[in-house]
Parts: C-alpha cells; structure tokens; sequence
C-alpha cells in the first residue's frame, strides 16, 4: 500500500484493485540493476531549491533507458532535452539556464522510486520530467509527495489520481479511453477482446471499460492480460479468435507490442478481419513493429505527427533537425516537449521554482502546442487537450479519422459519467 499513498480520493473498490493488481505488477516484472545516464548538460555544483550554479536552475528527466520500456520512453527523454535547449536559446528560465540531470528508470519500478529521491535529495532538482508506466509513476507518487517535489508525468493513463506534487501533461480517462470506446460503438463495433499488459494501467482501464460496454448493454467477449516484456502471443491470438471479437481493445505496452502485431500478422489476421485499436501504440512502436505488420489498425492519442498545425510543422522540423531525418515524433513525445514549457512557463509566473509557487501560478496556464491548445486544469493538475483517434498508413504514419472538435477538460474521475459512478472520488 506505500506504493498508493497520497493519491487522492480513489474509491475504496477501486483502491483495493489497484493495490492488489500493484502486487501483480511487481510479481510480474521483477527488477533490474538500476544504471545512470550522466547528463550531457553543464556538471551539477549543487546549491539551494533547483540551483546549480549561480548562474543555471537544475531540472531531472527520469526515463526507462534500458529495459522493455525503452523502445518508449528514450524519444520523449529526447523531446524533454530539446525543450531544454530551446527554451535555454532564447534566453533560460528566471534568468538562469537550465542544466538538466538524465537518469535511466530501467523499466523496474522500484529504480523509478530510488532514483526519484535522488534527483530530488541529492541533485536538488526543481522539477523532474519522467515516467510512462502507471506502476512507474506510483512508485515515484509517495517519494514526490513525501519530499515535496514536483513531477511532470508525460504519458496517458488510467485516471482515478490527482497527486498535488504531479502534473499529468498526457490524457487521463476521458481523453482517450472513454472517447475511443465511444468511436467504437459509433462504428457498430459490440464484440470486444480486452488485451492488455499485466500491471495498473491496463486492469483499471479495463475495470473503466467493461463498465463504459455495460452501460451500452454489452459484455467484453475476452479478457487476457500478460506480463510486460512477454513476447509468445500465439495462446492469446488463438483465444482472440475463438472469442470472435470485431475489436481487440489493446493496452499491451512495450516490446511486446512488436511480438504481439508480428505473430496477429503471420497467424493470417489483418485488420480487415479483426481489427484492433492500440492506445500505448504511437509512431514509435510502429517503427519497431514495422507498419507492415500493423496497417490499417486503430490507434487512440491526442497528437499524431500528421497533425496540422503550424506550431507541429516547426515542432517535427526541429526534432528531425536535432535526432535524424529518420525520426518520428508522436504523442508521448509531444507531451514530453511541451511539459517542459508549461513548468518553465509557470515558474516565470510565479517569479521562483518553488514548488508552492510553481504549483499556485500554473492553474489556467495555457501554450499552443504541436498538437493544440493545451490549458493546465487547476482542479487537478491535468491539462485540457484534443482527442484524437487514427489509422496506421503503411508508411507508418497515422491517418487521423476522428478527433474532438476541441480540447476535452480532464476528468480523471470520471465525474461527468453516471455509468462510472464506481469510480467517482
């Protein structure tokens, strides 16, 4: 239960879920080494709050390098480092350049939480910008809460949280999970396959899920779940088609994603004979999944890199310019990048990198990102951001086939929703 203190106002069912499924999660990853990445910015001298030298303010960026989850994670800590260098360029935060410290999560939880401390007690960061997995980030929530530092978290995710030492710059609920379902059901789909990774994210998604299909009058035809890292699919691709479904609703994470879409392929399954929609698939994955093998799929985010706006066509002009022609951006990445303009944007509001200060200034704070308008949400340090749901082209690009009309509030209780009455705070 350590690993949930501090989350505010879960449901108690749904906090005995998640604590149990926090208990699979750790049963079923394991651990690895930790191992640093030393930071490429100027040496950290320590000093006061976030200060390095008198002339810099010191920022954490907290990534799986290495491990299942690196196949992620690496490209948004890229897309953090290029905020850094920009927002450094034209002139720093304060007055002060930012000189960040690079640490590698490893895809193990627990190194999350220790190195978490780390950056926060003894580099004496302002801010960190890191995670992806929920199980990273609730075992990084009571080390935040408990030193009074400030996260920036870049990733979508299950909802029912709002730590008041966290600022959750990816979807919550109602900003991909509920609105893709909802797409769904618009387009006649009423047999769904639940097929997610073994730990919080996918098990209280799905909890949300079955009750959103419910509500509809209909039951989930399947529900598998397997080990992150996991990469023999062909038991739960032969349960997928005994079950039938119309759609494989799929919160896998990671590598094994690549394994999963690979072997759907080679068993003969297109997505013209059951389709799936991905919600932790972005450009990314594809690459290492190889379009070929997932074209013509779904997939649920907020920000493609075929999106239109002039501020994405700077945005992904700048980041091939910075990594390689051969890079792609996606949602994550996005989310990454402009988390950091929020922070940067809120401390020059509040005239310090206090975390109290910080924290009191960012409520309404809003920046034109690659993706839209995204508006820091007050209420719950969520932000307000365009949904969007996408086909997977088989340049591995994505198509957007339906979006919002507009950023969404965050409701990362579900509130607005009588079927998820469950899950109200």
């Amino acid at each position: 239960m350590d690993l949930l203190k501090g989350v505010i106002n879960i449901p108690r069912g749904a906090l005995a879920v998640i604590a149990m499924l926090m208990l699979v999660a750790a049963v079923a990853c394991g651990s690895s080494d930790p191992t640093s990445v030393p930071a490429t910015a100027v040496p950290a001298t320590g000093g006061g709050s976030g200060s390095g030298s008198s002339e810099t303010i010191k920022v954490g960026v907290l990534h799986s390098l290495s491990g299942t989850m690196a196949i992620s994670e690496t490209a948004v800590r890229d897309a953090t480092l290029m905020a850094i260098d920009e927002i450094n360029a034209s002139g720093g935060v304060l007055g002060k350049q930012l000189e960040y410290v690079v640490e590698d999560g490893a895809s193990d939880w627990p190194t999350f939480a220790e190195k978490a401390r780390k950056l926060i007690q003894s580099d004496d960061v302002a801010v960190v910008f890191g995670g992806w997995t929920s199980a990273s980030r609730k075992a990084m929530l009571p080390v935040f809460e408990g030193l009074n530092g400030l996260l920036f978290y870049p990733v979508q995710y299950e909802g029912l949280e709002a730590s008041p030492n966290i600022f959750y710059t990816g979807a919550t609920t109602n900003q991909q999970i509920v609105p893709a379902v909802e797409s769904l059901l618009e387009d006649g789909k009423t047999r769904f396959f639940l097929l997610g990774s073994d730990y919080v994210f996918p098990r209280t998604s799905n909890l949300i899920i079955n009750a959103q299909l419910k509500a509809a009058g209909l039951d989930a035809v399947g529900e598998e779940y397997t080990p992150l890292g996991h990469v023999e699919y062909s038991t739960v691709i032969s349960k997928i088609i005994a079950a039938d479904p119309d759609v494989v609703f799929n919160t896998l994470n990671g590598d094994s994603n690549v394994a999963f879409f690979k072997q759907l392929k080679d068993a003969g399954i297109s997505a013209d004979d059951i389709m799936t929609l991905s919600v932790s698939v972005a450009e990314e994955e594809i690459v290492g999944i190889g379009a070929e093998n997932i074209k013509d799929h779904l997939v649920a985010w907020n920000y493609f890199q075929t999106t239109e706006t002039s501020e994405n066509d700077k945005f992904v002009a700048a980041f091939k310019a910075k990594y390689g022609d051969d890079r792609v951006t996606d949602d994550p990445i996005e989310a990454g990048y402009f988390g950091v303009y929020l922070w940067a944007a809120a401390a020059e509001k509040a005239g310090s990198t206090d975390v109290a200060a910080v924290k009191s200034a960012a409520p309404g704070i809003t920046f034109q990102a690659p993706g839209g308008l995204v508006t820091i949400n007050g209420d719950n340090q969520h932000v307000s951001k365009t949904v969007r749901v996408g086909k997977v082209l088989s340049d591995g690009q994505i198509e957007e086939t339906w979006n919002s009309g507009g950023p969404v509030s965050p409701d990362p209780f579900l509130e607005t929703y009588e079927w998820a009455s469950q899950f109200h705070r």
